[in-house]
């Protein structure tokens, strides 16, 4: 059976999620030098510099696709969100586990992965302005039925979800890299604040 929410509580919860993430990428992230916030723990683990960039590829494809998704319907909300098994699944898969650890993992599709250290601050300014157009669509999307409003998603632009799964999926996915950023930044030496325990309110 799938979960079924209420639209405004789920959105809440969503722009809840987003605004941590934008107040830990403009008030912690953005005082961390360039060296350490580039600096890998290890060959084979990625620095928080590479996880943002990492988002803000997905961002630079799933933003204008929910804007598009959004401008193109018509106004009319629902009494409950029930997500899709395939939205259910992605949401599931991208949500981190226990003390922030990658509860599934995944390899990175070659179009979304770093190839090389760019500047920190440009990182960060991306990211936060990604965050700030984020959350403008979620509140648009208070006028519109999240179960009727469909997204493509990027890895088969033939498949759309519904807008409340692209969300929560999007925003899981958020949240798992940005806790792994931390990760690499406190085995840099930098001490950051803990995370809330991550959920989406459910019906």
């Amino acid at each position: 059976m799938m979960k079924t929410y209420s639209p405004d509580q789920l959105l809440n919860i969503l722009q809840e999620h987003t605004e941590l993430l934008l107040t830990k990428a403009i008030a912690d992230w953005q005082l961390i030098p360039h060296s350490r916030f580039a600096l890998k723990p290890s060959a084979n683990e990625w620095s928080a510099n590479e996880c943002l960039q990492h988002l803000n590829s997905y961002g630079r494809y799933y933003l204008p696709a929910i804007q598009k998704a959004i401008d193109k319907a018509t106004t009319g909300s629902t009494e409950n969100f029930r997500s899709g098994w395939l939205g259910n699944y992605f949401t599931k898969m991208m949500m981190p586990g226990e003390n922030g650890t990658l509860a599934t993992k995944m390899k990175t599709p070659k179009d979304h992965a770093p190839t090389k250290i760019l500047e920190s601050h440009q990182v960060i300014v991306e990211f936060i302005d990604q965050l700030e157009i984020l959350l403008k669509l979620l509140r648009k999307a208070r006028q519109h039925d999240l179960n009727k409003v469909k997204v493509a998603i990027s890895i088969a632009p033939f498949i759309k979800l519904k807008l409340g799964d692209v969300f929560m999926f999007l925003i899981a996915h958020l949240i798992r890299h940005g806790q792994q950023a931390d990760r690499a930044l406190s085995q840099s030496g930098v001490t950051t604040k803990p995370w809330p325990p991550v959920s989406f309110s459910q019906v």
